[in-house]
């Protein structure tokens, strides 16, 4: 009975592999545009992976950090 009530409310949206790729690689691109030094990417065709070398610290996270407190000036 329950799932006669609550079974069809969801709707269930299918995404194929080539959109889950396609929108993962816009974002990637989109945040890299911004970046001022880009970094080294490596494709691993044995294992099919890829591989960014992001700077020490990115330019968002230097924002990120508290002020220095007072009392140690």
């Amino acid at each position: 009975m329950l799932n006669f009530l609550f079974g069809g409310k969801t709707k269930t949206v299918k995404v194929t592999q080539r959109e889950s790729v396609e929108t993962l690689l816009g974002d990637l691109n989109s945040i890299l545009a911004t970046m001022s030094d880009k970094p080294k990417v490596t494709i691993d065709p044995n294992t099919g992976t890829i591989a960014l070398d992001l700077p020490e610290q990115m330019p968002d996270e230097a924002l990120a950090l508290p002020a220095p407190d007072d009392k140690a000036a």
